[in-house]
């Protein structure tokens, strides 16, 4: 199956109803980002699903899930990346944090998590390298920290200035960008 088959599976298996909260869980249906508390968003289902194909997560994948927020994207990518994989999602609000974990952890599946980010730190460099990286906020500039978080041949989806990118690290660590057309997100919080 290719990697679209593979994101509409796990997109039919986590409905994103099941993130929302209470209030927002009437408009699920809706393709556009809805509201998730305190400023943030859970994204629209078209550009999470075009992310995650860009990701191609395999079975196995360890997996970084950068601004995790309901816990959405990291079931899906927990999902995709199966229970020899692993799935590391992190969020900067408390609030969300709690939120989202409780979500996750609704969803059964005990090799994702859902952890606070250090505070001063973008990622988990003690956690890498990864072999995937999915970034849900918008960076001003593509964050080198990130990159060097990635294992050769890993692969981050990343929105910077407006542009989403698929950053692929080769074997000489040098990485080779794509861009993927126009989106929106809630900034990216890098320090």
């Amino acid at each position: 199956m290719d990697a679209a088959g593979r994101v509409a599976e796990a997109m039919a298996a986590w409905p994103r109803q099941r993130f929302l909260p209470l209030r927002e869980r009437r408009h699920a249906g809706r393709d556009g980002p809805l509201p998730i508390g305190h400023g943030q968003t859970n994204s629209q289902p078209r550009t999470v699903a075009a992310m995650l194909e860009l990701l191609d997560v395999h079975p196995g994948d360890r997996v970084l899930d950068v601004g995790a927020g309901s816990g959405w994207t990291t079931a899906l990518l927990a999902h995709l990346a199966g229970p020899t994989g692993s799935v590391l999602g992190l969020e900067r609000l408390p609030e969300l944090v709690t939120f989202g974990a409780a979500n996750l952890h609704r969803a059964g599946m005990p090799w994702a998590r859902l952890l606070l980010a250090t505070p001063g730190a973008l990622g988990s460099p003690g956690d890498g390298p990864f072999d995937r990286v999915l970034v849900s906020a918008e960076a001003s500039t593509l964050p080198r920290t990130l990159v060097d978080q990635l294992a050769p041949g890993g692969v981050m989806v990343i929105p910077v200035t407006g542009w989403m990118h698929r950053v692929e690290l080769d074997a000489a660590g040098e990485a080779r960008v794509e861009f993927h057309g126009a989106y929106r997100f809630v900034p990216l919080i890098e320090d």
